[in-house]
C-alpha cells in the first residue's frame, strides 16, 4: 500500500505563480480581467504542479458542468446493434471532445426510464441535452421541456403541442426517397415496392411520402411496414413476395431493412438486380458494401448530423454563446442527401 500525494490546490498554484488565489480562479475558470503576463504565469504553475480543477467547485463559479446528456429513445439492444447510432454518437463525441465537454449517455427501455431521465436532466447535472430516435407517442419532449435545459433534437419533430423554439438536425428524407424511387423508375421498373421504417418516427413517414410523391398511383399492396431492422426487412419482403410476386424493385427505408430484403430475395431465387432491383437509405458503409450484391442507397451524413447537433447546442443561448460571439438562437438544419450507386440497382 502506497501513500497518495495530496492534490495541488488553488493556493499552491497561486503561491507558485506569485499571484492571488482569486487571480488563479479567474484564469482556471475562463474569466476575464487578468493581464496576459499573469495568465501565462498561472498556466505555467498549473502545468508544473499538475493542478486539475475540482469540477464541483468550478461549477459553482461558472454555473456550467461541461457535460452534455445524449438521450437515445431506444433500448440498449437496438442502440448497440445498429451502426446508425454508433455513427451519430461518434459525431457527437468528436464535437464535444473538441470543446472539452463530457458525453453522458442515457438510454430508455420503457416508461420508468423516461421518468429517470427526466429527473436526471432536471437535477442540474448537465448543461444541455441531445435527443434522437424519438417516437411519436414519446413523453420525453414534454419531460425535457419541463426540465428547462437547452436541447437539440435529432430528426424533425413529430409530436403534438408547442414546437416554438425547438431546434433539430435532420436529413432531407423525403427528397432522398424521391431520388431513390426515380432512380428505380429510370431503370424501367414499374412495380416498385416500399418497405417502410417504423411509422411512429418522422423519418419513416417522410420517406414513405417521398415514395408516394413519385409512385402516385402505386398499388397499396406494394407498401409494407417495417421497423428499420434486418429482421423487419426479411418479414416485409416475404409478405411482399406473397402479395405482389410480379414486383421488380424495392425501395427499403434503410440499409439494414434492405439487407434483410436481399437475403429473402436470394433465398427465393430472385436475382438482384436482374429480377428485382433494390435501393436502401443511409449509406452505412459497413452494411451497404457488405451486402450481396453491394447496395445502391441514399447517403445521409450521419456522423455530420451528430456533430451539428452538438455544435448547435454548444452555441445556443446559455451555453457560452456570448463567449463565442454568437447571440442569436440557433436554427434547425436539414442536410442534403445523395444517391450512391452500387450493384443492387
Amino acid at each position: 500500500m502506497t501513500d497518495t500525494a495530496p492534490r495541488p490546490t488553488l493556493e499552491a498554484v497561486a503561491a507558485r505563480a506569485g499571484v492571488s488565489r482569486a487571480t488563479v480562479s479567474r484564469v482556471v475558470n475562463g474569466g476575464d480581467g487578468v493581464r496576459e503576463p499573469l495568465v501565462e504565469r498561472v498556466r505555467k504553475a498549473v502545468e508544473e504542479l499538475g493542478y486539475v480543477p475540482n469540477q464541483a467547485a468550478r461549477s459553482l463559479v461558472t454555473r456550467r458542468h461541461d457535460a452534455v446528456a445524449v438521450v437515445v429513445a431506444e433500448p440498449e439492444t437496438r442502440v448497440f446493434a445498429d451502426p446508425f447510432f454508433a455513427l451519430q454518437l461518434r459525431g457527437i463525441s468528436k464535437e464535444l471532445t473538441a470543446h472539452d465537454n463530457q458525453l453522458v449517455l442515457l438510454l430508455t427501455e420503457g416508461r420508468d426510464d423516461h421518468a429517470r431521465v427526466a429527473r436526471y436532466l432536471a437535477g442540474g447535472h448537465v448543461d444541455g441535452a441531445l435527443v434522437f430516435s424519438l417516437h411519436l407517442d414519446d413523453p420525453l419532449p414534454g419531460l425535457i421541456q419541463r426540465a428547462a435545459i437547452p436541447t437539440v433534437f435529432g430528426g424533425r419533430p413529430g409530436w403534438s403541442g408547442d414546437r416554438r423554439g425547438v431546434v433539430y438536425v435532420d436529413s432531407d428524407n423525403r427528397g432522398g426517397a424521391r431520388d431513390a424511387v426515380r432512380h428505380l423508375a429510370g431503370l424501367g421498373r414499374t412495380r416498385i415496392a416500399h418497405i417502410t421504417g417504423a411509422l411512429d418516427q418522422t423519418s419513416a413517414v417522410d420517406r414513405l411520402d417521398g415514395y408516394r410523391d413519385v409512385m402516385v398511383d402505386a398499388d397499396p399492396r406494394l407498401i409494407v411496414e417495417g421497423d428499420f431492422t434486418p429482421a423487419g426487412g426479411e418479414q416485409a419482403m416475404r409478405e411482399l413476395l406473397v402479395r405482389c410476386p410480379d414486383l421488380d424493385a424495392v425501395f427499403a427505408a434503410n440499409d439494414l431493412t434492405a439487407a434483410g430484403a436481399l437475403r429473402v430475395l436470394r433465398e427465393s431465387g430472385r436475382r438482384v438486380p436482374d429480377d428485382v432491383a433494390v435501393v436502401g437509405f443511409d449509406d452505412m458503409v459497413p452494411v451497404a458494401e457488405q451486402t450481396d450484391p453491394p447496395l445502391t442507397t441514399v447517403r445521409q451524413d450521419i456522423e455530420e448530423m451528430g456533430r451539428l447537433m452538438a455544435r448547435l447546442l454548444l452555441r445556443g443561448p446559455g451555453r457560452g454563446a456570448a463567449e463565442q460571439g454568437v447571440h442569436a438562437a440557433p436554427s434547425s438544419v436539414v442536410l442534403p442527401t445523395t444517391l450512391v450507386r452500387r450493384a443492387s440497382a
